[in-house]
């Protein structure tokens, strides 16, 4: 029997923003799923993109290795990632236990995401 990913990432423009939804287990198999993501979000050059993790279920190194190219990427090209919750426990020791929870700027939702409202860390969205 072939084996299928259970892991999905969509992406869509929304205001000015690139919205890229992910849901599903995210290890080693998906690994290609967020960097196709990134290279959509240089050919746009929109000024944010937000990822939104409220579907993502298990997340291992390559999917921490993936949003931390991410987030390279978006602050060398002077744009910049906004993570959207709420996060999976899983996705919060992931973050917390490689310590780099705190390098994300990190919504409660896409509508807080989007709305260009204060995020938690007091900076403004969109």
């Amino acid at each position: 029997m072939p084996w299928r990913s259970q892991a999905h990432v969509h992406v869509r423009q929304e205001q000015d923003a690139l919205v890229v939804t992910a849901s599903g287990d995210f290890d080693a198999d998906e690994q290609d799923l967020l960097p196709a993501a990134w290279n959509e979000a240089d050919e746009r050059a929109l000024p944010v993109t937000v990822l939104d993790l409220s579907g993502v279920t298990f997340a291992d190194s390559s999917f921490l290795d993936a949003l931390l190219r991410g987030r390279v990427l978006h602050h060398r090209t002077g744009r910049r990632l906004v993570l959207v919750g709420p996060l999976n426990p899983r996705v919060i020791t992931l973050l917390t236990v490689t310590q780099v929870l705190e390098h994300f700027d990190i919504a409660d939702s896409l509508a807080q995401a989007l709305g260009g409202g204060p995020l938690p860390d007091g900076t403004a969205a969109v």
